[in-house]
Formats: structure tokens, sequence, C-alpha cells
């Protein structure tokens, strides 16, 4: 992940006339214990036991546990937000392979259900649904959404993703559904028609639940030349994926709020461009 990017779209979103760009508040204890168990709370706290703190994939250090309860914070910032305003978005991810008691995949703590929680808990939803639109399946999501009634995830990826692995093949697993998790892969070299195809079929689920929020992870990494996809899917594309999403909330009144996950790209201009994107897909969603 090119760190960078945060800060170069952060540049971008900060010189649109209709977003109004804010530091959020850290999640707090509770916030996180809702969802994660208090033995992983610790380790991502103190660095010990260092497997379980490094179960995310990449070296602890005191600055991670700062860190993640910020960018779990933008999630309960972004949400609140679209409560409020009819949208929101967090420039970081929602983290969407984290568990309840470990990390996995560069993801320490599933911001998407941490706000989720956060906003049922203080009685401003009833439910909420998960749109997960990034290259790779949302495991830690479906997971967590699996004994939370309140909560309907969808997952529809390029890359089948679990117990620390991605899957560029998708045709080879398949993931088991429930009653409030569903999941539909995306089958290499798919364009723009069998995205959005996928698409139609998913969004009327997500409608018949009535949520009260819906939480959009949108991924930069399902771009053609990201060396993770193997799905053939250009900016274009990715900007109709999101404006799809939009204009499917604004047509059933259901206040949206998204993240800014993935993109490997080597060309980090390109990535910034597909998030930036997403910005510009919102804005023509409203007209």
């Amino acid at each position: 992940m090119p760190m960078r990017k945060f800060a170069l779209v952060a540049e971008e979103v900060a010189k649109m006339p209709d977003v109004t760009l804010a530091e959020p508040l850290p999640a707090t204890g509770a916030d996180l214990l809702r969802v994660h168990t208090r033995e992983y709370v610790d380790a991502i706290r103190s660095g010990e036991p260092r497997a379980l703190a490094e179960s995310q994939k990449f070296p602890w250090s005191p600055a991670l546990f700062p860190s993640v309860c910020l960018t779990s914070g933008a999630c309960i910032a972004a949400a609140r937000a679209a409560l409020r305003d009819g949208a929101g978005a967090a420039i970081a991810s929602g983290f969407h392979h984290a568990c309840a008691d470990h990390g996995e995949g560069f993801c320490t703590f599933n911001g998407l259900i941490v706000a989720a929680d956060a906003l049922l808990a203080a009685g401003e939803v009833r439910h909420v649904a998960i749109l997960d639109m990034d290259l790779h399946y949302g495991n830690g999501t479906a997971q967590l959404a699996a004994t939370r009634p309140h909560i309907f995830a969808v997952s529809i990826y390029g890359n089948d993703y679990r117990d620390n692995v991605p899957y560029r093949d998708v045709s080879v697993r398949r993931h088991g559904d429930g009653e409030n998790h569903r999941s539909s892969a995306l089958p290499a070299g798919c364009d723009r028609t069998t995205m959005l195809r996928a698409m139609d079929d998913a969004l009327p689920l997500i409608a018949a639940r009535k949520p009260d929020l819906l939480l959009y992870q949108a991924g930069a990494d399902p771009y053609f030349e990201d060396p993770y996809s193997p799905l053939a899917l250009d900016a274009d594309d990715l900007r109709a994926r999101d404006r799809r999403v939009f204009e499917f909330a604004r047509e059933h009144g259901i206040p949206v709020a998204w993240v800014l996950a993935g993109g490997y790209t080597r060309d980090i201009t390109k990535i910034v461009r597909i998030h930036t994107g997403t910005f510009d897909a919102w804005r023509e969603a409203r007209k």
C-alpha cells in the first residue's frame, strides 16, 4: 500500500468546493470492544503477544494503535456525517479483512463494523447495509456480520481472500453465504457490463432490507493495472460503479458513507485519480 496516497487524496479533496475536510476523533476502547476481543485489542495496543499484534501481516510499532483508532474513528465520523447530511466519506479504508479476534490482510480493526455498532449502540440506526467493492472478498466483514442481525453485508469481488491468503482465481473457491451476508465473484476479464450486472443483482437485496445507512467500501484495486487485479476495469468503469452506488442510494433515500480502500498500482497518480473519481461520481449522482 503506497501510504502517500492518503495525503495526496486529502490534498485533492480539500480543493473540492462542496466537501469539508475534517480530522476525526479516534474510536474509543468501548467502540473497539463491541467488535473485537479484549485480548486482540490489548495486543494491538501493547505489541504482546507479538504474533497476535502482527496477525495483520506487518510489523507492530507503538504508533499502530493510535493510528488505527483514528481510521476506525474516521469510519464512525463518516457514518454520522451521512446520517446528518446524506453523504460522508473517510479517506482511509474500512479494513474489511479484520476479524473479531485477529487481523488479516493489513487490516487491524474492522472500521465498517465498528461504525455500524457504534451508531446502533447510540440509538442512531437500527439497520446498516455494507456494500464492499474492493478487489478482495471482505472475509472479516462477513464473519462479523454473520452474528449481527442489524447488519446486511454484500461483497462483490475479483479476488477471494481467506486465512491471510488472496486467491486470484475466483473459480476455485466459493464462499458460503448467510442470511445477512452475501457475495458475488467477478470473473477474470470482467468488464463494465458484467460488473454492473452483478451490482444490479445485488443492490435490490440491500434495498429490501430498508437500511438506515449504507456503508460503501470503494476499492481502487479492481483497476486493470493493479498488480492484484485480473479484471478489465479502467478508471471510467470504476467511476461508473461508484455512480451506480450513489444513484441507488439517492433513489431509495439511504444515507451513504464511503471509505477509500485498496489500490496498489505502481503509478500512484492513477490511484489518486480513482479515489477522487469516487467523489466526482457522488457529485454527478446528486444532479
